[in-house]
């Protein structure tokens, strides 16, 4: 690979999963803003969300960005979604592991299947989209991968469901073990750690002024973090001009609530 430092976000090809709403939105509008060429928005469900996406991207300057319909969780799918990459990209400068699903509930009221399918998408759709896209990945002249995971895999204390947790957990041990194993290659693997985010997933806790002000409490900053707060973390991470020597690390973004 040549020298990251030198080339930095400018005329990036990046993929984002889970990539339509939320933190996947703003992570992928965040990358156009520094000078990606294009940004493949992979989704589940949502295409109109997932086209208006693309179509923001596009006015940013990413002209090469488009979306992608795949269940991370179906190897099939992943694959194939790598494969229409291969086409329209010469390689893959940065994978963003963001698609997932959110579980509550402890282990005597989380279902065997709510576990299963909880695991499939944060945990094994992050190895599958890593699998499938790693040939595009080692391609590049440089290369990162920021997988998104959680306050929840840190430390039990949240509200968060049992899958969940354990899912986000496994990330970060899964990003650590990547690290070591791509580091000959050149590429970088890390991970961000957000607690609570207001995105649709955790509407439930903040659609009243009580919730939201419950919420607020949890972290000594005051505040209740936004897309874009996570946004520019995995943009950070992601830049070889700002972060060439970290890799195998976790980045907290907790506005204080986990030291």
């Amino acid at each position: 690979m040549g020298d990251p430092v030198v080339a930095g976000l400018k005329g990036s090809y990046v993929v984002v999963t889970g990539g339509s709403r939320g933190i996947g939105r703003a992570v992928a509008l965040a990358f156009a803003r520094e000078g990606a060429a294009g940004v493949a928005v992979i989704y589940r469900q949502g295409r109109l969300a997932a086209e208006e996406t693309v179509s923001r991207l596009r006015s940013l300057g990413a002209g090469e960005s488009f979306p992608i319909q795949a269940d991370v969780s179906r190897w099939e799918d992943v694959a194939k979604a790598s494969r229409v990459v291969g086409e329209r990209y010469p390689h893959v400068n940065v994978l963003v592991n963001n698609a997932g699903v959110m579980q509550v509930g402890g282990v005597e009221e989380t279902t065997p299947e709510e576990w299963r399918r909880t695991l499939e998408v944060n945990l094994t759709g992050a190895f599958l989209a890593t699998k499938a896209f790693l040939p595009l990945l080692k391609r590049a002249p440089w290369a990162a991968i920021v997988n998104v995971a959680s306050i929840a895999g840190q430390t039990g204390n949240v509200v968060a469901g049992i899958a969940y947790s354990a899912s986000k957990a496994g990330l970060i041990g899964f990003t650590k073990r990547l690290a070591v194993e791509l580091a000959p290659s050149g590429i970088r693997v890390n991970a961000v750690a957000p607690s609570f985010v207001e995105t649709d997933m955790t509407a439930r806790w903040l659609s009243d002024p009580a919730g939201r002000e419950r919420v607020r409490r949890l972290h000594p900053l005051g505040i209740i973090l936004k897309p874009e707060d996570v946004a520019e973390a995995v943009v950070f991470l992601a830049d070889p001009a700002r972060s060439r020597g970290i890799t195998g690390h976790v980045l907290s973004i907790n506005a204080g609530r986990y030291t």
